[in-house]
């Protein structure tokens, strides 16, 4: 019997690890300077968070959320994504109660059943922020700003800003009598998957990806064009002044898509995504998000306006191995030492734990092989430099350590300050 991993969940390899922790640790430096602190939900939570939260009529609780009953009778899911975990927690321990704004950010796993594909997984992971307690169009700009230096600062570039207003509930109310009267006589042109969006909610299908449907909605009414006047006044002052700072990122569009809603229910007012320039793809957003003031009260909550995104990491990774920006593999040890004797084991093992704490990779290789063999894995794992320990090497104190990648060696004495001093020196 041979065992896989589950359809749509893949291992981190230690070949790959070194890139995703880059793209963690970047993500973390680049929320810290906007003054965002770190965020941990538990896995799963009660399945009523996310109908609430997410909204019933969404294709991630209809079809693609993980449910299950635990052995007390609770009905839980694992997590589909990360807002309403955040909100929850944010609501559960009282940080209504802090200054304002609250900045919080996660690097967690969300799980959706859902047909995989390239670079959207049923276990995948995602790099959120979400900003609590400010309803100003200022915190919009800067959770774009966020999302593009996190970009940039991995070397993503070449990227399309597209942005849109989707109003309050009571100026989407007035916009869906509209779209509806529009609709009425071509719902039967829709495919059978839109018809049932459009049934759920009809605001959905205006981020189909559908061909005839686009066709069909390219002269359909927008919930941009029904905003009231506080919506109005957030979008002209929102747009003033993300064209006036996203100057500063090289290679960025900015676009108005009057047609991009998100699919969550829980959104109003500004919507984003932010994607590769000339992306043909339907799931080419890397980076995506926006407001959504009314969530916090809707599970239970004060009043409490926010915004945020969510980037999925993977994604993020496809987009860094297209642009050539991946960084250097720097699993390989710096030093690997070959022990002849049982005395140069002993004493590889004592200078190897020295080394180490001046914070340099050391391996040391057992005695159950020739000199040969060792030497042989010494070239598969490109090990930077070695030292080979004997009985004369530890009589004397002294060794020869050569650097693999130019040949040169140079006698060093058997001393942890000695030993770090050369492999410096040889780079």
């Amino acid at each position: 019997m041979k065992f896989k991993a589950p359809r749509g969940t893949y291992d981190h390899l230690p070949e790959n690890i070194e890139v995703w922790n880059h793209v963690e640790k970047t993500a973390r430096d680049t929320a810290g300077s906007f003054g965002y602190q770190e965020i941990t939900t538990p896995v799963f939570e009660e399945t009523g968070l996310f109908k609430r939260a997410v909204g019933e009529g969404t294709d991630v609780v209809q079809k693609e959320m993980y449910n299950f009953n635990d052995l007390g009778g609770n009905e839980l899911t694992l997590r589909p994504e990360g807002t309403a975990s955040v909100c929850r927690a944010f609501i559960e321990h009282g940080m209504h109660n802090n200054p304002y704004p609250v900045k919080l950010f996660y690097i967690s796993s969300m799980f959706r059943h859902e047909r995989p594909q390239s670079g959207r997984l049923r276990q995948h992971h995602q790099f959120g922020v979400e900003n609590f307690g400010d309803k100003s169009p200022e915190t919009d700009v800067e959770i774009i700003l966020l999302g593009l230096t996190y970009l940039e600062n991995l070397g993503i570039t070449d990227l399309s800003v597209k942005v849109n207003s989707i109003g309050t509930a009571l100026s989407r109310a007035q916009f869906k009598e509209a779209f509806e009267g529009y609709m009425r006589p071509l719902l039967n042109n829709l495919s059978e998957k839109d018809q049932k969006k459009y049934a759920l909610n009809p605001i959905r299908i205006l981020d189909s990806k559908d061909s005839l449907t686009k066709e069909i909605l390219a002269d359909s009414p927008k919930p941009i064009d029904f905003l009231d006047k506080g919506s109005t006044e957030h979008w002209r002052k929102f747009l003033d002044l993300l064209n006036s700072s996203i100057i500063h990122f090289n290679s960025v569009n900015l676009e108005i898509d009057k047609g991009l809603v998100r699919g969550l229910d829980y959104y109003s007012r500004t919507v984003f995504e932010i994607q590769p320039k000339n992306s043909e793809k339907a799931q080419s957003s890397i980076l995506s998000g926006g407001r959504y003031d009314n969530l916090v009260e809707n599970i239970g909550g004060p009043e409490t306006p926010a915004a945020g995104f969510g980037s999925g990491i993977e994604r993020v990774i496809l987009n860094l191995k297209k642009a050539n920006s991946l960084i250097k593999d720097n699993s390989s040890p710096q030093l690997l030492i070959i022990p002849l004797s049982e005395e140069g084991l002993l004493t590889a093992i004592n200078l190897a734990v020295q080394i180490r704490k001046g914070n340099t990779s050391t391996f040391v290789c057992s005695t159950d092989k020739s000199f040969k063999a060792q030497m042989r894995y010494a070239n598969q794992i490109n090990a930077k430099n070695i030292l080979v320990l004997g009985d004369k090497e530890v009589t004397n104190k002294t060794a020869q350590i050569k650097n693999l990648s130019t040949g040169a060696e140079s006698e060093v004495a058997l001393s942890s300050e000695g030993i770090l001093k050369r492999i410096n020196h040889n780079g």
